[in-house]
Formats: structure tokens, sequence, C-alpha cells
């Protein structure tokens, strides 16, 4: 598919850091067409994308995407400095939301959190996150839809750290039922919950739908530790939602979490729960 039939993504209006960096790229991109004494749509040809797509992503109305930038450090024979930008350009093609959320988690040595409505977005797989956002209201457009699934799936380059920092989830049993796409997309989301579930450093613990009221009910609680002894939490039912620092503050919050965990199933009998769930599909 080509830029000009899918377009590349849009920066989010309040990004002023993405709004720079792309309006930077967009201006050396034309910049180097124009010392090369090239028309826009002669390079949009040479490329395979409209012209009006070249005047969007030079005036920096659009993110360009990597293979844009690879073709134009081709075409335009500039030895490897567009296509050197492609890793700015990643930074902002996500929403500004996602991105300072990562940098947060990319921060932390411990990372708790209790979701009550969904499975956390660290251990969706994509189809499982393209599902749940199709059903949002009012509908995403396709391409931001996509935009918003890869942000998700390139959070969870946290697994992968080192090193590994301590992780800890609590899920709500009927979201684990609730049927998100078809069987093949539940079945990979319960295989992947398996799969994170199994890791050293993870702890995945289920509610069960049979647990007496809890602290969590009224919303997500969410605790970040980091290697300076600092943390930061929030929760939907405590403080108007908004992140807390402050000791007297986050003890509220560690003790509701504490508690949580304490009334959710122990992590093998959650994971067994979940190959339960798994035979079930």
């Amino acid at each position: 598919m080509s830029e000009e039939e899918e377009p590349g993504w849009e920066v989010d209006p309040d990004d002023e850091w993405g709004l720079a960096v792309i309006t930077t790229v967009g201006r050396q991109l034309k910049l180097r067409r124009e010392a090369r004494g090239m028309r826009a749509g002669d390079f949009g040809r040479a490329a395979g994308y409209g012209e009006d797509m070249v005047y969007k992503i030079e005036s920096g109305k659009r993110i360009p995407r990597p293979e844009y930038l690879d073709k134009a450090d081709r075409i335009l024979d500039a030895g490897g400095l567009l296509a050197a930008m492609k890793e700015d350009v990643e930074k902002v093609r996500y929403p500004k939301k996602v991105r300072d959320l990562a940098e947060v988690e990319a921060r932390a040595v411990e990372y708790g959190v209790y979701v009550c409505s969904s499975i956390h977005g660290l251990l969706q797989t994509p189809e499982h996150a393209r599902a749940l956002l199709e059903c949002w209201q009012p509908a995403y457009a396709p391409n931001d839809l996509e935009r918003r699934v890869a942000a998700r799936t390139a959070r969870q380059s946290i697994f992968e750290r080192l090193p590994a920092p301590a992780l800890s989830f609590v899920l709500e049993e009927a979201t684990l039922r609730r049927r998100v796409g078809g069987t093949m997309v539940r079945q990979q989301q319960l295989e992947r919950l398996l799969e994170i579930g199994r890791l050293n450093n993870v702890t995945l613990q289920v509610m069960p739908l049979d647990s007496p009221p809890h602290p969590g009910m009224s919303g997500r609680i969410e605790l970040l530790k980091f290697e300076d002894g600092t943390a930061v939490g929030r929760s939907d039912g405590a403080f108007n939602g908004r992140p807390v620092s402050n000791l007297r503050e986050l003890r509220v919050l560690e003790l509701r979490y504490g508690t949580i965990r304490a009334q959710a199933l122990r992590p093998q009998e959650s994971l067994a729960l979940i190959e339960h769930l798994l035979g079930e599909t």
C-alpha cells in the first residue's frame, strides 16, 4: 500500500516536541530535494508517493514512515543523513500520552498494577489491543487505530529490560472471560498471559469472580518505584485520580494494592485458571 493510500501519521497538536521534530525533518527533506534540483512531483513519482503527500511531510503536517526516509535518502543521495532521522521520527509516531507513560515505565524498578475492566496494555497481544480499540466510540480512523496498537505494543519492551524490573499484575477473572476478538484472538491472548506469568520477574494474579468486595472496585491502581528510592502512584478511586508521590498518599495506595493481592488467587492458582480458560476456547 502506498503512502498516498495510507497517509503518514499526524502529530498530536499538543505535542510541542513532536511538532518541532517533524517540522525539522520536513524542512531537511525539502532542502535536500531542492538542492538536488528535483520537484516535489518528480520526487513523489520516484519514491512511489503522491505529490500532495510529499508536500504534507515537508511542511510538517504528516509524520513520514521509516520507508519514506529510506527512499528519500537513496533518491536524494543523502549518504544516510535522512535515514538517520528515523530514530527521532520513531519516537514521535506514538501519541504523546503513550510516550510519556512508556518513559515512566522504562525507569521503574518495581511496577504493580491492578486493572478491573480490561487486560492491562502491557499484557495485550496486538490482535487483542486492536479488537479493543475497534469498539471505541467515536471510532478511530484506521490509520490512527494502527498507530495506537503499535504504541501499545512498543511499551512491552519493558519485558526485555536488563536488569529486569519486578512486575506485578492483578486482573479480574471477568476480563479474561470477556470474548474480545474471535476465538483465535482469545487463545493467543490467554497464551500470552501464561507466557508472561511464568517469567521470573513477573507475578500475575487473578481476582476470582466469587471474591468478596475489595479496595480496587473503584478502579485501576498503579504503583511505580524507581532506583533512586522515589515512587509514584495513581488510583481511579483516590486523590481524584491524579498521580501522587508523597509518602502518606503512597502508603494509602500500597495498603489498597496489598489488600487486593492478598484477596486474589495465588500466582500458581491464577495460571491454572488461565490454562483452564484456554482449554475452554
